[in-house]
């Protein structure tokens, strides 16, 4: 039984979860919006919302977090130009739109954006 465990295992071992969604962070900083699979968006919106709540910080100490996971360049981008917008928001920095199914294995797809 799954007790208290959360988060989904995407058939890989740890290292290579945190990876991947560290991935999809880097990649939606860059780009504001990203298309991927459901599940992996769905778990990309958490770990990419508590990156904006360390980055409005905007401490020494929060850099130096964000650094282990995402780019130096991401990072100046991510405190600089993303979390500033957010500075009177509460949370909720992620929208998610479902698309179709992929048409090469019927995957659930949906879209990731910040809002603006």
């Amino acid at each position: 039984m799954r007790k208290r465990n959360k988060g989904r295992k995407f058939s890989r071992p740890k290292s290579q979860r945190v990876a991947l969604l560290n991935s999809l962070a880097t990649n939606l900083f860059l780009r504001g919006k990203i298309t991927t699979t459901e599940a992996k968006a769905k778990e990309l919106r958490s770990v990419a919302e508590k990156f904006i709540s360390r980055a409005r910080d905007n401490s020494v100490a929060s850099r130096r977090v964000l650094a282990k996971a995402i780019t130096p360049s991401v990072v100046r981008k991510l405190v600089n130009d993303i979390a500033p917008q957010y500075a009177s928001r509460k949370g909720g920095y992620t929208r998610t739109i479902k698309l179709g199914p992929r048409k090469s294995d019927g995957a659930r797809m949906a879209i990731i954006e910040l809002v603006k």
